[in-house]
């Protein structure tokens, strides 16, 4: 009876069994696939020599397809989009084959670097950086430069860099990188990091360079650059960091051209450092004239008075030659003075209230401004214009949470013309000192030099001071709430500014270095921070780069 019951009680488990695994589910479908296509062919194998096939062919243990294959190709030496053909140029295949239209370059080792253009049909892996080396004569070069390259200004760097490779042979000038083709190119693509391979002993001139016409040539108005300011030699020159800036541009006058009455524009590419223009119209002795900085664009402002006039003509000093062009007027209409409040939200403690105009102020009134405060109490105010005539700063005491009416009477404010404004009210408050935190900053740094302290908030210099202070110690107080970066700019030539550097001249631009986090600061919060430049970054875990990633093993290519 025993042996029954126990039989019986096996029979009940094993038909709860079957029930449970019959139970109906929804298939899963299996794990995500993960992993990148492979290469599983080379035909002709990879680092073949004395190549002299019309194309070769890449086998993968999957389909694929081609993704943005003329931004991540990159091939060294150069060849133009015209000289070969990538297939499959739509679909899937497990085969890529990359097929050439002209004839290589004798003696020569060729890299083509896919970076991640080469991706699975189904997920989209990419296979990461795979390259293919050749070469058409009897070795394949082995030498390799690597480094990293960094924006000389902003914190953060572009990326796909164009590194540009030039051979020092008896015709070598820097001006190449305007004229000719570099002999080795590589790219960060991605990343800031990058890597030359298979090169061959021998002098050079290198350049990082922002290509953004994609051409291999230096266009000094639109890229930017980054050089070592001597020629290197491989291979003993196999690490170099470059700092990437944007030169200045030749200066040059651009035709200048009305705007309305009393108003010429004079538009100039380039930094201005000298005037070199005048006007040379025969005017009357009554004539007047006012030059302001337009704050949008590289123009002058030429505000002019005492005379009615259809046209004047000015002499321009361009690339030492003297030019003269006439500005005709057409339809003038007077203008007439606006006033814009330039103060946005409340009003800082450490700031002053602004205004904005249209046009140029050269005279105020502070008897015609009255300032009052929450309890309707007069507020002692002054008027005062700053440089270039189109901010006004009206002074008055400012004392926390508090509440503030301004208002211009007529005549407060007079234009070139004499034109005067109309009763103008302006409304602003202040916050609670609770209401602001601080930022109390020192500085540890090692130069010759002096340097610079900016505090930014985004992309604005918030506060800046343009000279070292003894002890290192800065304060930036009452701050908004607001998350704020600070940087030094190793100032070399004292001019209190940053200076870029020039690629024929050899100049560097000066060191410019980030603190290494962003400062977060609270309301009613100091923050007591210290720069340290010699130890300035923590050590954070690099991401895979271009450089990290060579060629495909040849254990996992079949000849």
């Amino acid at each position: 009876m025993m042996r029954l019951g126990l039989n019986i009680l096996l029979l009940g488990g094993l038909l709860l069994t079957t029930v449970q695994c019959a139970k109906r589910a929804s298939p899963t479908g299996g794990p995500r696939d993960s992993l990148p296509p492979v290469l599983i062919n080379a035909s002709p194998k990879l680092n073949t020599v004395f190549f002299d096939k019309e194309e070769f062919n890449l086998t993968f243990d999957e389909y694929v397809t081609l993704k943005d294959i003329s931004k991540q190709l990159i091939i060294s030496p150069p060849l133009s989009s015209s000289q070969y053909k990538v297939y499959p140029v739509t679909g899937a295949s497990k085969k890529v084959t990359l097929k050439l239209l002209d004839s290589l370059m004798d003696n020569t080792t060729y890299t083509f670097n896919f970076g991640e253009s080469i991706i699975d049909f189904n997920e989209s892996n990419p296979s990461s950086y795979l390259t293919y080396t050749l070469s058409t004569g009897a070795t394949i070069d082995s030498l390799y430069i690597k480094g990293r390259v960094t924006d000389a200004f902003e914190r953060e760097t572009e990326r796909y860099i164009s590194l540009q490779l030039y051979p020092v042979d008896s015709i070598y000038k820097d001006s190449v990188i305007f004229t000719e083709k570099p002999l080795y190119v590589t790219s960060t693509l991605d990343t800031t990091i990058f890597r030359f391979q298979n090169l061959r002993a021998g002098k050079y001139a290198i350049i990082a360079l922002e290509d953004k016409a994609g051409h291999y040539f230096f266009d000094q108005n639109i890229d930017k650059i980054g050089f070592v300011d001597r020629l290197i030699e491989l291979p003993q020159d196999s690490i170099l960091d470059f700092r990437q800036l944007k030169e200045k541009a030749n200066f040059f006058w651009d035709k200048p051209y009305f705007i309305n009455e009393h108003h010429i524009a004079l538009a100039y590419y380039g930094e201005r450092e000298d005037e070199s223009y005048k006007m040379v119209s025969q005017v009357p002795e009554s004539f007047e004239s006012l030059v302001t900085q337009n704050r949008e664009t590289d123009t002058l402002d030429y505000w002019f008075r005492g005379a009615e006039l259809d046209s004047l003509q000015f002499e321009f000093n361009i690339k030492d030659s003297l030019q003269i062009k006439t500005v005709y007027f057409k339809n003038p209409t007077p203008d007439s003075l606006v006033v814009d409040k330039n103060t946005s939200g409340s009003l800082r403690l450490l700031e002053k209230f602004e205004l904005k105009t249209n046009l140029p102020i050269t005279e105020v009134n502070s008897e015609q401004v009255k300032v009052t405060n929450i309890d309707t109490l007069p507020v002692p105010a002054s008027l005062k214009i700053q440089e270039n005539y189109d901010r006004i700063t009206i002074d008055f005491e400012v004392i926390p949470n508090d509440r503030y009416e301004i208002t211009l009477l007529p005549n407060a404010l007079v234009d070139f013309w004499g034109n005067t404004n109309d009763t103008l009210v302006y409304r602003t408050s202040t916050k609670k000192i609770e209401d602001y935190g601080n930022i109390f900053l020192r500085v540890q740094h090692q130069s010759p030099h002096p340097y610079i302290i900016e505090l930014l908030k985004g992309d604005e210099v918030f506060r800046r001071y343009d000279t070292p202070l003894e002890g290192g110690n800065y304060s930036f107080k009452l701050l908004d709430a607001a998350k704020y970066r600070v940087r030094l700019i190793e100032d070399a030539n004292q001019n209190k500014k940053w200076d870029t550097g020039n690629y024929l001249e050899k100049i560097q631009p000066e060191q410019v270095i980030y603190y290494w986090k962003e400062i977060d600061v609270r309301a009613n919060w100091d923050m007591n921070e210290t720069f340290n430049t010699s130890q300035n970054y923590p050590d954070l875990p690099e991401s895979a780069t271009a450089s990290a990633v060579l060629e495909a093993p040849d254990s996992q290519v079949q000849p």
